[in-house]
């Protein structure tokens, strides 16, 4: 049986790091695509790379990335007129090129990614949650942004009007998802934004009957800490979804997918299983903490 985690950007994949030292090769993370874009001729998959730069212990200080990369290339392309708003380092480019290589050559994105986590020594699996093309849009100031320009050229700033995930009808979960949660001994929703890191995997046809079907417990993470939100734009996401920006909503968001949650505030006259604890995951002590409390609390909902 595994540990599944459900992931997004930081928040999820810190937790991921986590899990990691406490179950190792038991876990499995299912990452998030609908970030996924085409750019400089590579395929960047922002979620599940950060999931597995996590797990590798090479993610760079900034947050994002590879540790010490370089950006030769993003200058060079600068130098020759080019707008680069999305800044990708060199290693990471080649990560990008070789996945659309490989994509070309008809491999699924599952079969890639898990090149790229052998390549770098990742015990656990990380999946991509599907192998088909959902891309996420986002709604703002009256016109529809793809995501990742969205984030960048709009700073990700609220108030957003409306969220779309193109390609979602048509895009199953991946056969290794599948089984994944099938045999899921637990089933952790990452503290990511709910509404544009985790709802996209959740949307997936078959995918939310496919949960209940394991008989899991599923247990989500509040990513709103001290009262607030550590990063990204998940309380203007959460005020679009019309839930409170606290434990609340997220579980009111999550609906009746949830057996329980964990958040670092009081759930005065919750009827969900609630853990309260320190949720903030600024080391790898911390990460493996919250990880461990986490675990033991979905464990005795089974």
């Amino acid at each position: 049986m595994s540990v599944v985690v459900l992931a997004g950007g930081t928040g999820g994949a810190k937790l991921a790091r986590g899990m990691l030292d406490v179950v190792g090769a038991e876990l499995v993370v299912v990452a998030n695509t609908a970030d996924d874009l085409e750019a400089y001729g590579a395929h960047v998959s922002p979620d599940p790379d950060l999931c597995t730069f996590w797990l590798a212990d090479r993610i760079d200080e900034r947050g994002w990335g590879l540790d010490g990369d370089t950006f030769h290339v993003m200058d060079g392309l600068r130098e020759l007129g080019v707008d680069v708003w999305f800044n990708l380092g060199d290693r990471d480019l080649a990560i990008g090129l070789e996945r659309a290589r490989r994509l070309g050559d008809g491999d699924r994105l599952t079969e890639t990614l898990e090149a790229l986590t052998t390549a770098f020594g990742v015990p656990a699996r990380v999946l991509p949650m599907s192998d088909e093309i959902v891309r996420t849009r986002v709604r703002k100031d009256g016109r529809w942004w793809p995501f990742q320009e969205f984030m960048i050229k709009n700073r990700g700033d609220g108030p957003v009007e409306g969220v779309a995930f193109d390609g979602i009808d048509t895009a199953p979960p991946s056969p290794e998802v599948l089984a994944a949660v099938a045999g899921a001994e637990v089933v952790i929703i990452g503290p990511s934004n709910p509404v544009i890191s985790v709802r996209p995997i959740l949307d997936l046809p078959g995918m939310t009957d496919a949960l209940r079907a394991s008989g899991a417990p599923v247990v989500a993470v509040s990513p709103v800490v001290g009262g607030g939100v550590l990063k990204g734009p998940t309380a203007a996401f959460l005020e679009w979804a019309g839930q409170p920006v606290d434990a609340h909503g997220v579980a009111a968001y999550y609906g009746d997918l949830l057996t329980g949650i964990v958040a670092d505030e009081v759930l005065e006259g919750a009827t969900l299983p609630a853990l309260r604890t320190d949720t903030a995951m600024g080391d790898a002590a911390a990460r493996a903490r919250v990880a461990r409390e986490t675990l033991d609390f979905a464990r005795a909902l089974a």
